[in-house]
């Protein structure tokens, strides 16, 4: 008998949309990295849509298992919910603007009429979304979509049908549209990761796959050039809790910064996406818009070849290895205390001691990573005020051939997390996105003891109070310091959390791990914990969430 296919939308095909989409991107994400060339020949498109469809798809899966049959519309909220707050990169952004069009219309009716109309709605508010929209990009391969959806039958299938068919044909197009695309002889990977999307979205409502086209992207694999020096040197992007007007501001201030502006959301969140010199002047205009968090700021040369932009001349210090004699892959990452040094070094990293109120100057950061003795290194500066340092001394090796990506992890629980997840069999810039993606999924808490009185962003303060940060912030001012630590760690696994990750110092209070561990077995079942010895030096506790 003929298969029936559905005339309208449900939560279980939003579910196997988002399943299927991920499994799609999964095979598809190598060949959609190779053909990446603009904005920035980075390798990294596909890689980004596959996270940003993770995040989909996890808070999908998150209404389901608090309900069994959920309702239509929170689930399509959800899936457009979960993209915002893990998009990485231009198109997953844009992909996550996408997705919340589509919501903002799919959760007022089901039928196809509704999905062509999904479809229109999140082409124009992506275009919206991007400061200076350019032809032969994923708008493009969108806006063909939507206006192919409009034509013809309106049953879901059909639909659905028509808008892959629209962006596969706008998608062999790109090349003609866009001369850096002609040149590398490819068509533009964002608008192929969302050919792959629809591609999902079809095979959801009919229960056939589309026929895939199994020849390579097209054209040969382009050469990835260093990062031209004309371009901005950092991709920052954070979420941001903000009102419109203040977002209206931002956009102004962020366009006079750098380029590939992309600002999507709504309803008082924002996922922010630009490309900038001044990474530091991006956050600070998000920090004045409103509250800034989820920060995460890529350095473009660490995905380049040696020598990339700013590289220092020279052949560096005696005892310095050629190029030829590196081989291999190393993690070098500093360290706030003995018995953190001491795990790490364990794990294979090679360790810089930062001691309280000595950071490590950019000249000892560049002994380690030359230390290690590794062609390739990631560098984990485990602390927001280095990151500066680190990028100077990152930028002073490659130009003695050495590839280094700088990870931006600014507490050493985010670098446990990255260095968890380090595989150096796997390619380079993968094995950067699995790190950064492990420590950007880190939030981090800490426990110090206040020196003297002062204002913090949970109150004043006194010499003697405990302090309780969290993401680098003061949120809990305390006297006793166990008390203190149960409602930071409570605050934190506020948001869920899987993993909690417990470092204490030597002069920690004794029963300060078990009683921690106790809470979290006694008020969270789901979550895990593991505790590791910070030694002297240390900071009084650091917590980590993933």
């Amino acid at each position: 008998m003929p298969q029936t296919l559905p005339q309208a939308l449900d939560s279980a095909v939003v579910r196997s949309w988002c399943s299927l989409a991920l499994e799609a991107l999964g095979r598809e994400r190598e060949e959609i990295d190779s053909i990446n060339v603009y904005p920035v020949a980075d390798g990294d498109t596909g890689t980004n849509l596959y996270l940003t469809v993770e995040s989909a798809s996890q808070a999908v899966e998150a209404v389901f298992a608090a309900i069994t049959v959920p309702d239509f519309a929170d689930t399509v909220r959800a899936m457009a919910h979960g993209a915002l707050i893990g998009a990485r990169g231009n198109s997953g952004t844009i992909l996550s603007q996408l997705l919340r069009g589509m919501s903002e219309v799919l959760a007022e009716g089901r039928d196809g009429d509704h999905l062509a109309r999904a479809l229109g709605r999140a082409s124009v508010s992506a275009r919206e979304a991007v400061a200076h929209p350019v032809e032969g990009t994923i708008l493009t391969v969108a806006a063909a979509a939507a206006s192919a959806a409009a034509e013809g039958p309106r049953d879901v299938a059909a639909v659905a049908r028509a808008a892959y068919a629209g962006a596969r044909t706008a998608l062999e197009a790109t090349p003609a549209q866009l001369a850096v695309l002609e040149r590398a002889g490819v068509v533009d990977a964002g608008g192929r990761g969302l050919v792959a999307v629809l591609g999902a979205l079809v095979e959801a409502v009919s229960g056939q796959a589309p026929v895939r086209d199994r020849r390579a992207p097209r054209g040969a694999a382009p050469v990835m050039e260093p990062c031209s020096a004309a371009g901005p040197a950092y991709e920052v992007i954070y979420l941001l809790e903000a009102d419109r007007a203040a977002v209206t501001r931002l956009r102004e201030r962020l366009d006079a910064l750098g380029d590939s502006l992309v600002v999507v959301g709504g309803d008082g969140l924002w996922n922010v996406h630009v490309h900038v010199d001044d990474a530091g002047a991006a956050v600070e205009a998000g920090i004045e818009a409103g509250r800034p968090h989820r920060i995460r700021i890529t350095h473009f040369g660490t995905t380049g070849a040696a020598g990339g932009r700013g590289a220092a001349g020279g052949a560096g210090a005696s005892g310095t290895q050629a190029p030829g004699d590196r081989a291999g892959r190393a993690v070098v990452a500093v360290l706030p205390g003995e018995g953190l040094a001491r795990l790490c070094a364990e794990a294979g990293a090679t360790t810089v001691l930062a001691r309280p109120g000595e950071p490590p100057a950019s000249g000892e950061l560049v002994d380690a990573i030359r230390r290690a003795g590794a062609r390739e290194v990631v560098l984990l500066p485990n602390d927001a005020a280095l990151r500066h340092t680190a990028a100077a001394a990152a930028e002073q090796v490659r130009a003695e051939g050495i590839r280094v990506a700088l990870v931006p992890t600014r507490a050493a629980v985010q670098g446990i997390a990255a260095l968890a997840v380090h595989e150096p069999e796997r390619r380079f810039d993968e094995d950067v996105v699995a790190m950064t993606a492990a420590a950007g999924a880190t939030r981090y808490g800490e426990l110090a003891v206040a020196e003297r009185q002062s204002f913090t962003s949970a109150g004043v303060c006194q010499a003697g109070d405990v302090l309780g940060l969290i993401d680098g912030d003061v949120a809990v001012i305390g006297q006793d310091v166990r008390a203190t630590a149960v409602t930071v760690l409570n605050r934190m696994l506020s948001a869920g959390g899987e993993l909690v990750t417990l470092v204490l110092a030597e002069d920690a209070p004794e029963d300060l791990a078990a009683r921690l561990e106790a809470h979290v077995r006694g008020t969270h079942l789901a979550v895990d914990t593991v505790t590791y010895p910070g030694g002297p030096q240390a900071p009084l506790l650091l917590i980590g969430v993933e």
